[in-house]
Formats: structure tokens, sequence, C-alpha cells
């Protein structure tokens, strides 16, 4: 048997991934750094997500299996449709990404039978089955829940039209009572985890105590510019001005100029070092347009995802609450929504000049987001 030609070496491809063993059907994207294979839909081929760049070849292995196995007529045939269709692809990649996460609860959950709920076939699904996944999931994550719970409704919506199913059974079914965590972040909390992050950011990456730099650069920006996480993850050399950064809120809220001060240039700077230190070690390009340069950046050089920072932010509580002595307490433990928050509320000024800076259209949202215990004079000055 003649033996045909060897893949020549991919530079891009991740380091530790061994190049000669990546298993048939898996396919590198250099654009977006994701893995992916080829499906035929219709009998038109399409790329299919298989994982993000910091898989193993185990999880490649593992993915094409799974994505064999999707037996005709279940839960995760039709959502393996639905990923490779043409509506999903038109989506923002950020909501891509959050369905993609969904996927994964959906396919992760066990009924009490023992059988995944990935594998249950779809005509046999109905309001009530999708009431008690969703009570189930929602009684401790209620937000996992609703998130799923909107997902499929999506989902089961595009199949009807499309003629894979002929009923919605996650149409109707009751949200997860969500609480509403307004927590207060303690100055004292904020800069002692501030010191921790920054320390651990200095020890060499992966080595015992190890902190990413994106944790403290993170922090900084999402206090300072008073920013979601989304919107720090999503920053770019463009947002750079010669006065200050320049905002890209979302939910309607108004872009700001955050003027410089010595404490976010510095954040500023440090991001944009580390990322040139990244790039220059994997002989990365530098992207030309401002645009396509991010300022939070991986270990492999790619824009830091949502789902990434979510797991970078959950080792880096862990640890701090798991340090000896503790760098606080659990009941002290915040998010980068709630650095937000404490921005907003620390703003010097009225209740309208919170606003400006924040970015909020209405009035109301100041009720969640300003904390202060705002200092009033008795009736007459008396």
């Amino acid at each position: 048997m003649t033996m045909g030609r060897p893949r020549l070496r991919d530079l891009s491809i991740p380091a530790h991934i061994e190049q000669t063993k990546i298993p048939k059907g898996a396919y590198w994207s250099r654009g977006d750094r994701t893995w992916y294979t080829i499906v035929r839909d219709d009998g038109k081929p399409r790329r299919h997500k298989l994982a993000d760049d910091d898989a193993r070849l185990s999880d490649l292995h593992r993915k094409l299996e799974e994505f064999a196995g999707v037996a005709t007529g279940t839960l995760g045939w039709l959502c393996e449709k639905y990923h490779a269709s043409d509506k999903f692809m038109g989506l923002a990649t950020t909501t891509r990404d959050g369905y993609e996460n969904d996927r994964k609860v959906m396919e992760a959950y066990e009924l009490k039978s023992g059988q995944r709920l990935s594998t249950v076939r779809i005509g046999s699904i109905g309001t009530p089955h999708m009431q008690r996944v969703i009570d189930a999931i929602g009684a401790t994550h209620p937000s996992k829940a609703n998130h799923l719970l909107r997902y499929l409704r999506t989902v089961f919506s595009w199949g009807i039209r499309r003629g894979y199913c002929s009923s919605n059974p996650a149409k109707g079914v009751e949200q997860a009572k969500e609480r509403k965590l307004r927590r207060k972040v303690e100055h004292a909390a904020q800069v002692a985890m501030l010191k921790f992050a920054q320390a651990g950011a200095c020890l060499k990456a992966h080595s015992k105590g190890s902190i990413s730099p994106v944790i403290w650069i993170s922090m900084e920006l999402a206090y300072l510019c008073r920013l979601r996480g989304i919107e720090v993850i999503t920053l770019t050399d463009a947002h750079e001005m010669p006065e200050g950064i320049q905002t890209n809120r979302r939910k309607g809220s108004l872009d700001t100029l955050v003027l410089w001060s010595p404490r976010l240039r510095a954040a500023w700077k440090a991001a944009q070092t580390e990322r040139r230190a990244i790039w220059e070690r994997r002989g990365m390009a530098t992207p030309m347009r401002a645009e396509d340069r991010p300022i939070l950046v991986n270990l492999q050089g790619s824009t830091v995802t949502r789902s990434g920072m979510d797991t970078l932010w959950q080792s880096f509580m862990k640890k701090a609450l798991n340090a000896t002595p503790a760098v606080i307490a659990a009941e002290q433990r915040f998010g980068l929504h709630d650095l937000k928050r404490k921005g907003i509320t620390d703003t010097k000024g009225t209740r309208a000049a919170k606003r400006e800076g924040s970015g909020h259209k209405s009035e109301s949202m100041m009720d969640i987001y300003d904390q202060e215990l705002h200092q009033v004079t008795t009736p007459g000055g008396v």
C-alpha cells in the first residue's frame, strides 16, 4: 500500500498538539484558531466546530466520536442540525459561543433513568419533561437553567420550520427563579485580590501559584472604565484614544471616553506588553488593523473568550480562598460585573455624574448600580 505524503507542519497549530497524531476528520482553522470537521447537510459541505485551541488530542478524538455517534431523530441530532445551519452561522460570535455552552449543558444532563438528555428522541419529549429538566437544573443553577431553556426554544422553533420536529416542548415552560445578586465589593477585598493577582502574574505560567495577567488587568479595566466582563475582553487597540479609552458598551448603554489616569494607563500598557510578548514567543504576526488587535489574549495568542474568562476567574477565586491564609473570606467573593458596580458607586459627584460615567440611558438602572449611601440634610437645615 502506497502511503500518501505526510502533512506539512503548521506553525499556527498549538505547540502541545503532536501534529502527526491529529485524528482523521479533524482540521485546524488558522483564521479563528479552532478545530473543526466537515459535515454534509442536504448534500452541502459545512464546517462543524469541534473545539477551541486549548483542546488536547484526546479531546479531538472524543469530539469526533461523539459527533459520529449522534442518532437521527434525537435532541442531540436536532442540535447538530441547527449548529450546522446558515441560521446559526449568521449569528454574532458571542451568541454562537453562548449556544455552544448551552449545548454542552444539554449533552451533560443525565435523566433519572441514566439516559443522556441528548439521546432522547425529540418525538417523546413533552413540555412536562422539559419542565422537570429546567426545575432540576434551576434548583442549584437558575441562570444556567434559563439559558438552556431559551436555547432549546430557539432550536425547536428552528426545527419546526424545517420539518425536523412537529412541536416545541420548551414553549410554555416556566423559567427558574433567579436571585438578584448585587454584591457590594469591599474596598479591602478589592485591594487584597488585586495584589494577589498581580503577584501571581509575576510567576511563570502554569507554575505553582501562577495567575494569568489577564485577571488583574481585567479587574482594573472593569473597575476604572465601569465595564461588563464581555466589554472588557472585547476591547482592542482601536478603543485607545489620545485622551483615554473609548468604551464599547452593550445592552443599549451609551459609550463614553474614560480619560487617562496613571492607574488606567498602567493596566492598558501592561496588557499590550503581555500581548506583544506572547505573539513574539509564538511567532505570530501583528495584525495591521487596530480593531483586529485584542487587548487581552490567552497563552496561545488568541482573543480571550467569555468561557475562557469564566474559567480563569473561577480558578483565581479558588486559589484566593484556598490560600494560607485565605486572601478573602468566602462571603467576600465577587465577579467582574461587581467591579463595574463598584466603579459606578465610587465615581465622585452627583447621581447625574455617575450615570454619565456608566453610560446608562435610564435613571432606573442607577438604582441597581449606585450603591452609595447618599447624605442628606434635615428639613429646613435644622
